[in-house]
């Protein structure tokens, strides 16, 4: 393979795997002439050279123990399957864990590091995993935990704009409906919304459930929507909230967007096709999730510094019907014939 690309076995093998300083257009060259010959890196010659498994774990501490259960979100099956294409280009397999309290069960695969999403406060599974030596990286603020990099969006500015476009739409009590858990999306989001109603003298409107429980959040937002302040218009920072919310306006004979707005965090497609569209915020998953597996693999194979890096990933409002009132009919009566009285 070296001989045919007529380079080193060092460039050959920087070139597949996204190591060393090569000029771009060196690795092109070594891979065009490796999809010529067929060729693949052996991952049992590269285990028994480097002393790494190739495998990077990816779980979920916030919601639950259960491994599958957070896939069943648009946000999380977005993120995993990007996180899944990076480490693949990279030569490593992505193996999700469940957030399990017994460690010992995750000491059965020899990972080479892991990604956390949302890690809580203090979380003890991230603790664990430095303990053991093991590299990681979060999708989420960390907070308390040790972690060799984070990605993360802005939810402070996410927040504000999202209040700004209801209040612009007409709102007058903007409501919130949030999680109880301690990870940085839900503690950030939820103190932006509690400062913006301090700014502008707004009374909090909101509602707290356990973010992993369908059927606590559909009951949180009938809550929100029978209290004797009721807002005019919500966000709801989890998946199912839009389609929760839209479901108790109908109960209490609410018009989207007449009398009560919408807003939800999803990167569900559903929202473009419910009776209204709902407006979403999208935190882009994809991106997140590329970002992260590259910065672990970085880690695990010592390229770039010593210090923890942070990167913050800006996010996308998709404006739709549930977020704007429309403006009340203007009756125009037929012009008069000349001469009538």
């Amino acid at each position: 393979m070296a001989a045919a690309a007529g380079v080193s076995i060092t460039t050959v093998s920087d070139a597949l795997n996204g190591k060393g300083r090569l000029p771009e257009a060196t690795r092109r060259h070594v891979r065009e002439v490796a999809d010529r010959l067929g060729y693949r890196p052996s991952a049992a010659a590269r285990t028994l050279r480097t002393g790494r498994s190739g495998l990077i774990g990816l779980t979920v501490t916030t919601y639950g123990e259960e491994p599958f259960t957070f896939t069943e979100f648009a946000y999380f099956a977005e993120m995993a399957r990007a996180a899944t294409s990076a480490a693949l280009a990279r030569g490593y397999a992505l193996v999700i864990l469940p957030a399990t309290s017994r460690h010992d069960v995750w000491s059965n695969v020899a990972l080479d590091g892991t990604v956390v999403i949302d890690p809580a406060e203090h979380d003890p599974v991230v603790a664990e995993l430095a303990r053991q030596g093991v590299p990681v990286v979060s999708d989420g603020r960390p907070g308390n935990c040790p972690v060799h990099a984070w990605v993360d969006n802005d939810h402070e500015a996410a927040v504000l704009g999202i209040l700004e476009h209801l209040a612009a739409a007409g709102a007058r009590r903007i409501g919130l409906l949030t999680g109880t858990s301690t990870d940085t999306y839900t503690r950030l989001s939820t103190t932006a919304y509690l400062s913006w109603c301090e700014r502008v003298g707004q009374e909090p409107v909101y509602e707290c459930y356990p973010a992993h429980d369908a059927c606590a959040g559909a009951i949180a937002a009938d809550r929100l929507l029978a209290r004797p302040d009721r807002p005019d218009a919500v966000y709801g920072l989890f998946d199912p909230n839009g389609t929760d919310l839209l479901a108790a306006a109908r109960r209490y004979g609410l018009r989207v967007p007449e009398d009560l707005l919408l807003v939800c965090c999803s990167e569900s497609d559903v929202y473009a096709t419910t009776e209204p569209p709902i407006t979403t915020l999208s935190l882009k998953p994809g991106r997140i999730g590329t970002t992260v597996v590259q910065l672990l693999i970085d880690v695990i194979e010592g390229v770039g510094g010593t210090q923890p890096i942070q990167q913050v990933m800006p996010t996308d409002l998709i404006v739709r019907t549930s977020s704007q009132r429309r403006p009340p009919r203007v009756k125009v009566s037929p012009p008069r014939s000349p001469g009538a009285g």
